[in-house]
């Protein structure tokens, strides 16, 4: 990904130097936003379009979305930015859908708003989504249909208010943002020269809530290691090197791996897979581990204790001659950036003011999202909620309560406009 650290640091100075000609500190920005007559129509539209969101919420989640099969959700989605009035709406090379809301004024540099398409569900799972009593209910409905309702509530209430954002506005629909997707799709955006050079701030909703701000990225590899040997019959091919007793002392041996408390730091084997039957010696064993820290130092130390336990296990093993000897790959299947938004910055400080305006209270919080690739580049990124709440995600039973959605709209849409800024009011622009 090309970005070289001096090039992250220009990008910020120059972002920053604009932040600041404005004189006026984020809390006192954010006050005077919030009582725009503009504003508070965009407010009042979240409370009347309610039950239009949750159609359209309802109406995404119907649409299967498994990793590496988001194309029909693509579409879709296209389809209502292209209704929203947006410019430029198109797909890329890898599905992510993007829409530019104008600015006011010409400038090179985007505030993005993105919203991840993808679920977790594998092709042929029974897509039902329903309402019962208030909620609304479905596998994907909080993870991520309500992020991409919110993602659209922004743009719709910017078109019909209208807001007249000052710098321009991208929406992000994004691809392969779950589990083994390894954040492919944003990560993909920011491979692109003109995304890399204009997104200045990234603003990535992710599930539902107000009371979280996603500021530090949590890094993570995975791993897939095969181990091969020539198998054989249980019976007649007795002391052959068996894959499976070989991962099993594997496992044994990383799993004594110390992992420390601070920088918080964990290891999981997810899955174990070989044998066709129980007499035979299997040619092939497989698994499947899962690394986290805040650190990417301490990922480094446990990849490299996870290599030389391999090797070691594997050079262990007793062999009855050389051609019989296992052999092992281990090969990386996902690696997600660890970084910090800088606590110093303008972005952290906005989304606090925005929090103080509206009386909510959110801690920061470390977790994998879009966010991370932003961060990673030295951009300003997080994560926040879409409002409302949700349970059960990842699982066929999860659910969606829209009550006090429009706590998250407004706190989405005040951070943007904060970032973004309003062009200079006409004269009919005055307070309501």
């Amino acid at each position: 990904m090309p970005s070289s650290p001096s090039a992250r640091v220009r990008f910020r100075e120059k972002r920053s130097s604009a932040d600041l000609q404005t004189g006026k500190s984020a809390q006192q920005l954010v006050a005077e936003l919030a009582e725009r007559r503009w504003v508070q129509e965009a407010f009042a539209w979240f409370r009347s379009h309610a039950r239009m969101l949750e159609d359209l919420q309802l109406e995404v989640t119907a649409i299967p979305a498994p990793p590496w099969g988001e194309a029909a959700r693509c579409d879709w989605l296209k389809a209502r930015f292209e209704e929203l009035g947006l410019a430029d709406v198109h797909l890329d090379e890898l599905g992510n859908v993007l829409g530019i809301r104008r600015g006011a004024q010409s400038h090179d540099h985007f505030i993005a708003l993105s919203a991840h398409l993808d679920t977790v569900f594998p092709p042929g799972t029974e897509i039902s989504v329903r309402r019962e009593g208030d909620k609304l209910c479905g596998p994907g409905i909080s993870d991520n249909g309500s992020g991409i309702a919110a993602m659209l509530a922004i743009a719709g209430a910017m078109r019909d208010v209208p807001i007249q954002n000052s710098l321009p506005v991208l929406f992000i629909g994004t691809v392969g943002e779950e589990g083994e997707g390894d954040l492919r799709g944003m990560r993909h955006v920011f491979q692109q020269r003109r995304w890399l050079d204009s997104i200045a701030t990234l603003i990535a909703i992710d599930g539902a809530g107000t009371d979280t701000i996603i500021a530090e990225a949590l890094g993570s590899r995975r791993y897939e290691i095969t181990l091969q040997g020539v198998g054989g019959h249980s019976w007649s091919d007795f002391g052959v090197a068996n894959p499976i007793v070989a991962l099993a002392r594997i496992i044994e041996r990383f799993a004594s791996t110390p992992a420390p408390i601070t920088p918080k730091t964990t290891y999981n084997i997810g899955t174990i897979q070989g044998g066709t039957s129980v007499n035979s010696i299997p040619q092939t064993a497989v698994m499947r581990v899962d690394t986290r820290s805040a650190s990417v130092e301490e990922l480094d130390k446990l990849e490299r204790a996870l290599r030389e336990t391999v090797e070691q296990v594997l050079s262990a093993m007793p062999n009855r001659n050389r051609k019989e000897a296992l052999t092992a790959v281990v090969k990386v299947i996902g690696d997600r950036p660890a970084a910090d938004l800088p606590l110093d910055s303008r972005l952290l400080e906005t989304i606090r003011a925005v929090d103080s305006q509206l009386s909510n209270v959110a801690k920061i919080q470390r977790a994998s999202t879009d966010a991370n690739i932003a961060l990673s580049l030295g951009r300003e990124a997080l994560a926040i909620g879409a409002g409302g709440t949700g349970g059960g995600a990842h699982t066929l039973h999860e659910w969606y309560d829209p009550t006090g959605r429009d706590l998250g709209l407004k706190r989405i849409l005040l951070l943007t406009l904060a970032l973004s800024g309003l062009s200079e009011p006409d004269s009919s622009d005055e307070k309501s």
